[in-house]
């Protein structure tokens, strides 16, 4: 497992085909520490704790860069920040049932036998990058989704049970946060200007060999649609491409620059076989930073709109609309219920071309660039209308339209005596996951109980009962409270099966 395959490759596993690389890194704690992010305030997670997020200003001499080809300091800072991260979940399987009838009397008139759902214990393996010295790690949301026990084993090889901090399917990133304190991490480096050509080293745990560290180049910026993530809504993707050699294993682990610096996030490779073919992938650090910074900060990530139905400039939309730039992002159209950027301004037919003066010659690269902040804040957004240059200030909105942030939800347990289960409402990750608007997930159940003898365990999410969609915990536990004889109850089960039983 671990690793996340890019389109269209197909691998056999006991678990999801996934494919994932990693590295990781750290940094030395001396003398006064200033907010790295000093034009955005809002993004100081850790405000007396030593992390990624600060920087030194007491020592006025440069960190000192390794030359091409000499990697010794980047490793040497890298790997003690690097952890072995180790997962195990539960996940129900199909399995072929023993009639009696049929085993002692050659039949059942009653009928009988066939599958029946079973849990089963399953284990895998990743890698995840220390950003503080005080636990919090970040890692791929794959590698720890579902997971019911995370155990970190660190490069001085203890091993710590670790919290699910949150997650974020949409860039496939998660923090997690062990109990320790003086741990050694990476500090942010700056993925905007590394250049093509540019030497790289990957580090994590490929196959369960730790700490293991590959070098590379930097082979291509602002990939998209590398991820079959047809479960998700408004992935946001503009990857680094290495040749720096990954593994399953890698996946999470840190990609570095020559200083030592985290640029990169491993996250994917491409490959037919699910072994190294070339090709890594890794969410640049621009967008580990916001995202990480959110999911400790608000439990979720914040995300800004601008409101834009928007395509890529080619020469077919050139001349298609008479257009006076070649390159840069087309706007199509705005949403229905207003757009941020329609209110700052902007008209169909507008070209960007910059977003707070970052050249966008790409889908990829507006969406990341506006992936950095959050409602509420503003950007400065050029287009080219019709040969002229323009500036437009444009205050973003979250995805309802609105400036307002939005905490992750914390919903309490509700109990089903019925089930014998405890449900919880779903978290808007579950939502875009499974692409519902409401429903239920089991947070716990009673093996003696009516899901529990089905072979159901925890992560299943119930959408229906007798046909009827349900909104909440707190409804499903109201329709089968003193509930007698059976009922249909309709989900998705943890592996994104589509289920249908009657109780």
């Amino acid at each position: 497992m671990n690793f996340k395959l890019i389109k269209n490759m197909e691998i056999k596993s006991n678990l999801k085909t996934l494919a994932i690389v990693g590295a990781l890194s750290s940094a030395t704690t001396l003398g006064a520490y200033k907010l790295f992010l000093e034009k955005s305030p809002s993004d100081s997670v850790f405000t007396n704790t030593p992390s990624a997020f600060t920087r030194l200003v007491s020592d006025a001499s440069p960190m000192p860069a390794g030359s091409p080809g000499e990697f010794t300091y980047a490793a040497e800072k890298a790997t003690p920040a690097v952890v072995h991260i180790k997962t195990k979940m539960t996940r129900n399987v199909s399995r072929q049932m023993m009639d009696p009838f049929e085993e002692f009397f050659g039949g059942n008139p009653f009928g009988g036998g066939g599958n029946r759902r079973q849990p089963e214990a399953q284990e895998a393996s990743g890698s995840g990058v220390i950003i503080s010295s005080d636990g919090f790690i970040v890692t791929n949301n794959h590698v720890v989704q579902d997971a019911d026990e995370v155990s970190v084993i660190l490069n001085d090889k203890r091993e710590l049970k670790a919290k699910v901090i949150s997650t974020d399917p949409s860039t496939d990133l998660a923090v997690i946060q062990v109990k320790s304190s003086n741990l050694p991490f990476l500090t942010f480096g700056d993925s905007d200007n590394i250049k093509v050509g540019e030497w790289v080293l990957a580090v994590g745990n490929p196959f369960n060999l730790e700490s293991t560290v590959t070098a590379g180049i930097v082979s291509a910026k602002g990939r998209q649609n590398i991820i079959d993530r047809d479960k998700d809504v408004n992935p946001l993707e503009s990857f680094i491409q290495t040749d720096a050699a990954v593994n399953p294993g890698n996946s999470g682990g840190a990609l570095v620059n020559l200083k030592g610096e985290l640029i990169g996030i491993n996250t994917a490779i491409y490959s037919r076989t699910g072994q190294f073919a070339g090709y890594s992938f890794a969410v640049p650090v621009s967008i580990v930073k916001k995202v990480s910074a959110d999911l400790i900060k608000y439990g979720n990530v914040q995300r800004g709109f601008l409101g834009v139905n928007i395509q890529e400039v080619n020469s077919k939309l050139v001349e298609e609309k008479d257009l006076k730039v070649n390159d840069g992002v087309y706007v199509g159209g705005f949403p229905a219920g207003g757009s941020a950027a329609q209110s700052a301004g902007l008209k169909v037919n507008d070209v960007i071309v910059k977003v707070d003066g970052v050249g966008t010659p790409s889908q990829s690269k507006l969406m990341e660039l506006v992936g950095r902040k959050r409602p509420g804040e503003t950007v400065v957004v050029t287009v080219n209308r019709d040969g002229a240059i323009k500036d437009f200030n444009v205050v973003l909105k979250n995805k309802d339209g609105n400036t307002n942030i939005v905490k992750g939800e914390t919903a309490s347990s509700v109990s089903s005596d019925y089930l014998g289960a405890k449900l919880a409402n779903l978290s808007e990750n579950d939502k875009a996951k499974y692409k519902i608007q409401g429903g239920a997930k089991i947070t716990e159940v009673d093996p003696n109980g009516r899901l529990g003898y089905q072979g159901f365990d925890k992560g299943f999410v119930i959408t229906k009962i007798d046909e009827k969609a349900v909104a909440d915990a707190k409804e499903v536990a109201e329709i089968l409270a003193n509930r007698k004889g059976r009922v249909k109850i309709e989900g998705i089960d943890v592996d994104g099966t589509r289920v249908i039983m009657v109780l």
